[in-house]
């Protein structure tokens, strides 16, 4: 039989600390595609709608795709550009006679009149199609699940990879799941478990630490008959929200004891492990000094300035690591980004080779990462920063800084922006101009992303904490709606008699 479904994207991770709302133009700055254009640019790809397309296909269904939109992590999502993207799937959803609905979120969306904007848009669609119809939702592995979430979606399945390269498998495996619940095979709905955490300690990461084996656990529960998806998630600590928080999910058709017993021992064991930091994050000093000195016969060292991650809603202008390297003299190095449109539009004027005198980084909010730099630096280049990722992540897929330029300052070469995106591909520097394989010191900003594609080519990774939004040290930061008490902010819960509520 064949099925009529009905197909979205719509993704925000939002950082409620940031000052910069998230508007609808920030999502045009990221992606906004409709219908058949997001099609076109996004099937084949790494992208929850290319393993949509790939299960539709497998099955026969015919699909209606409403849109495909994100944009870059940041401040809550206005209620304007929220019902501007909201609207056209609910009324898809209305219109339409579908046999199930399948969308790629995000999971860690905070709008300024709902903490849960997913579960906004999931009680939306509810609201049109009763509870007639499964709804399968992908989420991504930071994602802070809350029980609405879990009450209004059949289907929950998150990714198992940091950096993120199973976007497509993990809508493959959600679609899969939809097609046995349409079949009449099953009828799943999902349990979850969580811990009084801000997040897992590390982040969720999965290349290395004890993420490996409850990735491992997860995909060995998954073989049992009645169950459909084991989801572990890291949470996303940059969101003060009341349910942020690790959880573990099983999405299943039975047995929910045992399910819950099992997520539970996971829970626990993420509890249990909350000391356990892999990454030594320096300070941007110490980062220098090992830049200055260091041999790259095996690689350029690469440095993530952890904090100003623009992919966890950081500003992305943060000046701390940059005055660090220029002050210990480092030089055959490349930086970036700097993300700061004033700067950007001054340079627009001038010409490749000319030198120019510029104010650098640190405007919107000095207090998170430093004050501007005052610089005398030759300009290399200007475009219109659109580039082509050829990574795993970003592989194919359209993107842009807006426009760009890319100066030069002591030997560094500094790419500048006007949209802040994080470092996770080599061609976000190749394509204007710099090789980072060919620099002693890469300096970059991300937080985990980034190993996909510069650990292959990097003689050393380190991490450093300039002190800027994304900061893990959550003390700097000012939570007022986070339950309490919750790890790391009160030390009290040090305590092994700790419960795991549901």
């Amino acid at each position: 039989m064949s099925y009529k479904i009905l197909t979205a994207e719509l993704m925000h991770e939002t950082n409620t600390f940031s000052c910069i709302a998230t508007d609808e133009q920030a999502f045009r700055n990221c992606f906004y595609l409709v219908g058949t254009d997001a099609i076109k640019e996004r099937d084949q790809l790494n992208t929850e709608l290319a393993g949509f397309m790939d299960i539709g296909r497998d099955n026969g269904w015919h699909i209606d795709h409403v849109l495909s939109a994100a944009a870059g992590p940041g401040g809550k999502v206005t209620r304007s550009a929220f019902d501007w993207l909201a609207d056209p799937i609910v009324a898809a959803a209305e219109a339409g006679v579908y046999d199930g609905i399948l969308l790629g979120l995000h999971g860690a969306m905070v709008t300024d009149f709902t903490e849960d904007g997913e579960g906004e848009l999931l009680r939306r669609l509810r609201a049109v199609t009763g509870d007639r119809i499964p709804i399968a939702i992908t989420l991504d592995l930071h994602a802070n699940l809350t029980a609405a979430m879990c009450d209004l979606a059949n289907i929950i399945v998150s990714y198992k990879t940091y950096p993120h390269i199973d976007q497509r498998e993990t809508a493959r495996h959600a679609g899969q799941i939809l097609q046995h619940c349409l079949a009449g095979d099953i009828s799943p709905r999902t349990v979850r478990v969580t811990c009084p955490m801000l997040e897992e300690v590390n982040g969720g990461r999965t290349d290395i630490g004890p993420m490996v084996e409850w990735i491992r656990a997860a995909r060995d529960w998954e073989q049992r008959a009645d169950t459909c998806a084991v989801s572990i998630n890291g949470g996303f600590a940059s969101a003060d929200i009341v349910e942020a928080g690790p959880s573990v999910l099983v999405t299943a058709s039975g047995d929910w004891h045992a399910h819950t017993e099992f997520a539970g021992g996971i829970v626990a064991e993420i509890w249990k492990q909350r000391h356990r930091v892999l990454n030594d994050y320096l300070e941007v000093d110490a980062a220098a000094a090992i830049a200055a000195r260091f041999d790259s016969n095996s690689g350029p060292l690469v440095i993530a300035d952890y904090a100003d991650n623009p992919g966890a809603g950081a500003y992305g202008d943060a000046t701390g690591l940059l005055a660090a390297l220029l002050k210990a003299g480092v030089s055959d190095a490349c930086f970036g980004p700097m993300v700061d449109a004033q700067t950007v539009q001054l340079l627009l004027q001038h010409r490749p080779g000319d030198m120019v005198e510029i104010r650098l980084g640190g405007k919107v909010d000095p207090a998170h990462g430093g004050a501007p730099l005052e610089l005398r630096v030759e300009l290399i280049s200007i475009s219109d920063g659109a580039y082509v990722g050829s990574g795993a992540m970003i592989g194919g897929l359209h993107h842009s800084f807006g426009p760009t330029a890319v100066v030069r300052a002591d030997g560094i070469d500094i790419l500048v922006t006007t949209v802040a995106h994080q470092l996770l591909d080599t061609q976000q520097f190749r394509s204007f101009g710099i090789d980072p394989a060919a620099k002693r010191v890469v300096a970059l900003k991300s937080m985990q992303h980034f190993r996909a594609e510069f650990e292959p080519i990097a003689g050393r990774v380190i991490v450093c904490d300039s002190g800027a939004l994304a900061t893990p040290d959550y003390r700097r930061l000012q939570y007022r709606n986070v339950r309490r008490p919750i790890f790391p902010l009160d030390p009290e819960l040090d305590d092994p008699a700790i419960s795991f509520p549901g």
